[in-house]
């Protein structure tokens, strides 16, 4: 449910190769072809850096919208596509996803989304998509904040609708189990062990104490000091909305510390601790705790191949002109 705030594991390294072999690359490696690196290099020379610096600002004055902008790209990306469609208010005509009950009160960073396709409308009027923008955030919050970068191809467009039914459905909730956490990413095309990858978000944000307190009074592979240190702060009734570190080691750096801290039964969800409890997906855990470099290289490479799930391209869909509507 909090960004895990995610086939291409060998097309992170493509984007070296000489351009003839990367244009072959995109054409094959999206659904349709028509994302590019350099998809708005006339249109909109600068979007890059005016996402980045707002990202930048952003991430500056509170670490935790990072994750927050990141999980957002996750939110959108499983919800048929990376559409945008989670970007849309309801209306009285309109239900749109930000009511589904893993976003309900909880998914962050609209407003950052605002401020930057509101200087992109001043730069470039109706050139820049609310769903790259979503993308190329979540990009430069995980840099910002230490992480890998990866190759974003552009040219996705914005749905037209959302889907509610479908944003409960679709995103995997804290309280899953391994065997659901694997066949939640499989129905998108993701293997275990990207599964596994991608939940490695969880090295920087935070989590509501009604999302993981049956874990702290319920449930027995959870270290003792480690649960006694959070009871204080997310008691048995009351403090739902009181936070916690998803990693309690480097809360705003990302790094593998998540994995380490699976190792000593310190997961703040009990999905997170899932990973590391006797299951198919410990020797991955070992790994990615034993290997930064593992783990950040699977990470980025699980970044890209999420954020080219069913682009919306060519003439479907549209370019919003406010991220919260329809044109």
């Amino acid at each position: 449910m909090l960004a895990f705030e995610l086939m291409a594991q060998s097309s992170f390294y493509f984007y070296s190769l000489p351009t003839c072999i990367f244009s072959l690359f995109v054409l094959v490696g999206t659904a349709t072809g028509q994302l590019s690196a350099n998809f708005y290099a006339s249109s909109c020379p600068n979007f890059s850096s005016i996402i980045s610096s707002a990202v930048n600002s952003a991430v500056s004055n509170e670490a935790r919208m990072g994750a927050s902008l990141l999980r957002l790209h996750f939110h959108d990306c499983f919800v048929n596509g990376c559409d945008a469609s989670v970007l849309l208010d309801d209306t009285a005509n309109f239900t749109g996803e930000k009511t589904a009950i893993p976003n309900n009160n909880s998914l962050r960073g609209f407003d950052v989304i605002d401020t930057i396709k509101s200087q992109l409308e001043s730069s470039c009027p109706g050139v820049i998509s609310c769903a790259d923008i979503v993308a190329k955030a979540a990009l430069d919050s995980v840099v910002a904040l230490g992480g890998p970068s990866w190759n974003l191809v552009f040219g996705r467009r914005d749905s037209t609708t959302a889907s509610l039914s479908a944003a409960n459905s679709n995103i995997p909730a804290p309280t899953l189990n391994l065997s659901g956490l694997i066949t939640s990413f499989s129905n998108q095309g993701f293997t275990t062990n990207e599964m596994v990858a991608l939940s490695g978000s969880h090295t920087i944000g935070q989590a509501r104490c009604t999302i993981f307190r049956a874990r702290l009074y319920n449930e027995n592979n959870i270290n003792s000091s480690f649960a006694t240190s959070l009871r204080a702060n997310c008691p048995s009734s009351g403090g739902d909305n009181n936070l916690s570190p998803l990693d309690v080691a480097s809360p705003t750096s990302f790094d593998n510390a998540y994995f380490n801290n699976l190792l000593n039964q310190n997961g703040l969800l009990h999905s997170d601790q899932q990973l590391f409890n006797g299951g198919s997906t410990d020797a991955q855990v070992r790994t990615y705790n034993a290997n930064s470099a593992t783990f950040l290289t699977d990470f980025a490479n699980g970044m890209l191949k999420m954020s080219n799930l069913n682009p919306l391209t060519g003439s479907s869909g549209e370019v919003r002109t406010n991220c919260r509507r329809t044109n």
